[in-house]
């Protein structure tokens, strides 16, 4: 339970990403959410599941990127600069985050 603790001790943190970062991701996200609705569509007018399915392996890999892009800021950025300033619970925290990421 201590974990959850920690785990969340840094939530209320700002973020700061790059206006580049924000706008790629932000790019990214609106074609996944028009991707899903696709889906939803497809559905709807009886597309046959096998494209479906491919649509959505596609929204999953397209997901994926985002969570790379943003992993690897958060990295480079908050984690990088919890360290710095002598913040070693930011360790847990990422740890926590990966074991929910890889599960």
């Amino acid at each position: 339970m201590g974990d959850m603790i920690t785990a969340h001790s840094h939530a209320h943190k700002p973020a700061h990403h790059s206006e580049k970062i924000k706008n790629n991701l932000s790019t990214r996200l609106k074609r996944i959410e028009g991707q899903v609705r696709g889906i939803e569509n497809m559905i709807m007018n009886d597309v046959y599941c096998d494209n479906v399915l491919n649509q959505i392996s596609s929204i999953q890999s397209a997901l994926g990127s985002v969570r790379n892009i943003l992993l690897e800021t958060h990295i480079k950025s908050c984690i990088k600069e919890s360290i710095e300033k002598g913040d070693e619970e930011i360790i847990t925290e990422l740890m926590n985050t990966l074991s929910r990421m890889f599960k």
